[in-house]
C-alpha cells in the first residue's frame, strides 16, 4: 500500500490535492506535513509539524510512517520570494534536493514536485510557449524553479528516481485565502465581488497570464502521477495549460452574476513579474505522453467558485 508525504500542506493547493489523494489512496495513507498549524481543511488528516529546510526531520518522517510517495509542495511564492532572496533559495531549492536525495537512498516510488510558468522568461515566446521554449526567467522565484526541473531530471537520468512534474500556471480556488503569489489576483477577485466590496488590482487591466481551476490542477496532478512511466517523455517539467485571461476578462465574467462589481486598477512591483510571463502556453506534450485535458473554461470557473463562496460569506 503507497503511503504519501505531501509538504507545505497548509497552503492553497496542499489542501486541494490532498483531498485529490486521500479519494484515491484512502484516508490514513495521506500524511499532511507543513511548519504551520492545520486549518480546518485538514482536520481529520495525520499531520506533521515538519520543517522542509531540515533534511533530518524529513527523513525522519518518512521512516516513521514508511513513505513510498512525497509530494513537495512547499516553497515561497512569485511575490514572497522576490522580498526575501535568501530564504526563497534555501527553501525552494535547498528543500527540493533533500527531497530528491531522501527518494534515492529510501528508494522511494515516486515524487511529484510542481514547477511554474514562470521558469520562462521575457526571451520566450509569449503567445503559445512550447513545451522547449527557453528558460530564462528574471525572478527568484522562476530561477529557483528551472534549477528545480534540471535537478529532477539529473536524479531520474543518474539515479533512476521517478520524479514527475508541471509548470502550473496562475491557480484559482476558493477553500483558502491567497498565498503571495503574482496571479493569486484572480483568487482574491472572487471574495470582493462576493462581499460586494470594489476589487483593487496590483496589475493592468490587459495582462493576459495563463491560469487554471483548482480541480483542474488537482486533476493534472493526480493524473500525471498515476501515468504509466514508459510514456513521460519530459523529465523536466511539463507545460499544463486551461485557460488564459486579463482583469477585465475575469471582471467582465463575474458581472455576469454582479452586475455593480468593481474594480480599480493599481499596478505595483508584480507587474513587472506578471510582464515577464508568457499569455498563453502549449501544452501538446501532455495532451499525447498522458492525456492531460482540462474540464473548466472561465465562465464554468467562475459561476463555480461564485456559488461556493455566496454559501460561505452568509455565515
Amino acid at each position: 500500500m503507497s503511503k504519501i508525504l505531501v509538504t507545505g500542506a497548509c497552503g492553497q493547493l496542499g489542501v486541494e490535492i490532498i483531498n485529490g489523494l486521500e479519494t484515491q489512496y484512502g484516508r490514513g495513507n495521506v500524511i499532511a506535513s507543513d511548519i504551520n498549524e492545520p486549518g480546518d481543511g485538514l482536520t481529520g488528516v495525520p499531520f506533521e509539524f515538519v520543517d522542509v529546510m531540515n533534511p533530518q526531520q524529513i527523513l525522519g518522517i518518512v521512516k516513521k510512517h514508511k513513505i513510498t510517495i512525497i509530494c513537495h509542495l512547499a516553497a515561497l511564492l512569485s511575490a514572497t520570494a522576490e522580498k526575501n532572496i535568501d530564504l526563497a533559495r534555501k527553501l525552494n531549492i535547498g528543500s527540493l534536493h533533500s527531497i530528491l536525495t531522501i527518494a534515492k537512498d529510501e528508494k522511494l516510488e515516486k515524487v511529484f514536485w510542481p514547477s511554474s510558468i514562470a521558469v520562462f522568461g521575457p526571451d520566450a515566446k509569449t503567445d503559445g510557449t512550447p513545451q522547449n521554449s527557453a528558460c530564462t526567467p528574471s525572478t527568484v522565484y522562476g530561477i529557483s524553479k528551472v534549477s528545480g526541473e534540471l535537478w529532477c531530471a539529473y536524479y531520474y537520468n543518474t539515479f533512476g528516481v521517478d520524479v514527475r512534474s508541471v509548470r502550473y500556471p496562475g491557480l484559482i480556488g476558493y477553500k483558502s485565502l491567497p498565498g503571495g503569489g503574482t496571479t493569486d489576483y484572480a483568487v482574491d477577485i472572487y471574495h470582493k465581488a462576493v462581499k460586494g466590496e470594489t476589487f483593487e488590482c496590483f496589475l493592468k487591466p490587459d495582462t493576459r497570464l495563463p491560469m487554471m481551476f483548482m480541480d483542474d490542477a488537482v486533476k493534472a496532478t493526480l493524473d500525471l502521477m498515476n501515468a504509466n512511466p514508459d510514456g513521460l517523455t519530459v523529465r523536466t517539467s511539463y507545460n499544463i495549460a486551461a485557460i488564459s485571461f486579463t482583469p477585465e476578462e475575469i471582471a467582465a465574467s463575474i458581472r455576469k452574476r454582479y452586475p455593480n462589481f468593481e474594480i480599480v486598477y493599481k499596478p505595483d512591483y508584480r507587474q513587472q513579474i506578471a510582464d515577464s510571463w508568457p499569455d498563453r502556453i502549449d501544452d501538446t506534450v501532455a495532451r499525447t505522453d498522458w492525456n492531460w485535458n482540462p474540464n473548466y473554461d472561465l465562465d464554468t470557473m467562475t459561476n463555480h467558485i461564485l456559488d461556493n463562496l455566496s454559501d460561505f460569506w452568509k455565515y
